[in-house]
């Protein structure tokens, strides 16, 4: 077990190295057309959570600049406003709207879903984008320890609770969650909340991305004849707030090496845009490719298999009957 762990280290520390970073992103791009990212998509109702800043922001204005009609859901009013303001004034788009929710509290995502599904409108477009890597043990008035809270419960609980808006935008509806390349240094696990004495922040960040990744192939599964597609993703090694904030260290070795917020961004932008036909439901993709969900060696593969579990964990958390 031991040996296992260190070496996925070591894989994804090369790995991330040789790919993540911005030199990495300018390699791969050397293959990007041109033509995938003008697509334009007027009157196509968007949602992207934690829009405010960072790789949301960029998502959100790029979704913006094609016409779209956004809705950037922020836990933060007064941040939100602000960003709301600048994206609207720099794109001219003024179907830009901000919704409140702290994406922590699955009685806040209640709220926001309900509200906004009572515009009865197709949601074409969802980016589960909002996440948090918080270093020491902090538990909600929920109960759940936050990264979980907000990575895996906010993300899930949304997602299901937009189900029936998506299917109003069948065939063209898509959920794109941001994942991370720190999942690759895990296995999936059913220590959803962490219950170790020596809590990680940065292991369960890796564990809830771990989570993302087998809830986008669950939900093909599940929902896949609705006309409703599911891709996971990762942005590389952004130079975002978040980044900034949670792994100062990581970022100051890394100085003037990771990818800009709008590099981060443009693979989340290309799922957005690209016709279906082009893509494959359930996949991870990473600068506009499909990728491996699994490092070599890494032994990761198998525990997928645990997601049927989770998802019963999760739908009793969120207080959900055995349907929706």
């Amino acid at each position: 077990m031991f040996i296992q762990k260190a070496w996925r280290s070591t894989a994804f520390g090369l790995y991330g190295y040789l790919n993540f970073t911005k030199s990495g992103f300018l390699e791969h791009s050397k293959k990007f057309k041109e033509e995938d990212m003008q697509v334009q998509i007027q009157g196509k109702n968007c949602i992207v959570t934690g829009a405010n800043s960072g790789i949301g922001y960029a998502t959100a204005e790029g979704l913006a600049k094609r016409g779209g009609n956004v809705y950037m859901v922020c836990r933060s009013k007064e941040r939100g406003e602000a960003a709301l303001s600048k994206i609207q004034s720099d794109t001219g788009n003024h179907n830009v709207f901000l919704e409140v929710c702290d994406l922590s509290s699955v009685s806040e995502v209640k709220s926001f879903a309900s509200r906004f599904s009572s515009k009865d409108q197709p949601l074409h477009i969802l980016v589960n984008n909002a996440g948090i890597l918080e270093h020491n043990r902090k538990t909600t008035s929920e109960g759940l320890e936050l990264n979980f809270a907000v990575n895996v419960t906010g993300t899930y609980a949304l997602t299901e609770m937009m189900v029936p808006l998506l299917e109003k935008a069948a065939p063209d509806a898509r959920v794109i969650t941001v994942s991370s390349g720190g999942m690759y240094t895990t296995p999936l696990t059913k220590d959803l909340q962490f219950t170790e004495s020596n809590f990680d922040g940065t292991l369960q960040y890796a564990r809830n991305k771990r989570v993302q990744v087998a809830l986008t192939e669950k939900w093909t599964e599940t929902y896949g004849n609705k006309g409703i597609s599911f891709y996971s993703m990762h942005p590389g090694w952004a130079e975002t707030p978040g980044v900034a904030k949670s792994l100062p260290a990581f970022s100051k070795s890394l100085s003037g090496k990771l990818r800009t917020n709008e590099e981060g961004a443009d693979t989340v932008l290309w799922l957005a845009l690209q016709p279906k036909e082009r893509l494959t439901s359930g996949a991870f993709y990473f600068d506009r490719a499909e990728a491996p969900k699994h490092l070599v060696l890494a032994g990761t593969a198998s525990s997928h298999a645990a997601i049927d579990s989770i998802v019963d964990s999760l739908r009793a958390l969120c207080g959900f009957s055995s349907s929706i």
